[in-house]
């Protein structure tokens, strides 16, 4: 059975891209797509997907205090945040905010999918 994952992106595009690759690979299916952190919470709720992929910059919440709520709620579920803004990160702990692992949107999709196996057999 595919492992359902949530794709998290306000850019429309970007979702896209990421929803093609992702279910050209076996064992992946993307259940649903989200525009920010409001629309992830209220999505994750409904369709309790086996991975969370999250932007950090979007507009309403960010991702930051999206995978805070995100992983309260949904505690046992993986969170990649895959972001242009890796620098940024530097400056904090990211699984003290529920992310399990950071992806740059740079290193290219098959990066993103490495992660994506890595992180969905752990789990």
């Amino acid at each position: 059975m595919p492992k359902c994952i949530l794709i998290v992106d306000d850019h429309e595009h970007i979702r896209k891209l990421v929803r093609a690759f992702l279910e050209s690979e076996a064992g992946f299916e993307v259940c649903g797509e989200a525009v920010d952190g409001y629309d992830a919470i209220e999505k994750a709720q409904a369709l309790k997907p086996d991975l969370i992929l999250l932007d950090l910059s979007m507009p309403r919440m960010d991702g930051i205090k999206a995978a805070q709520r995100l992983k309260k709620m949904l505690p046992q579920t993986p969170i990649i945040l895959f972001t242009s803004h890796q620098g940024v990160l530097r400056s904090f702990d990211a699984r003290a905010v529920g992310i399990d692992a950071v992806v740059a949107k740079e290193g290219g999709l098959s990066l993103l999918v490495d992660s994506v196996q890595s992180l969905l057999q752990e789990a």
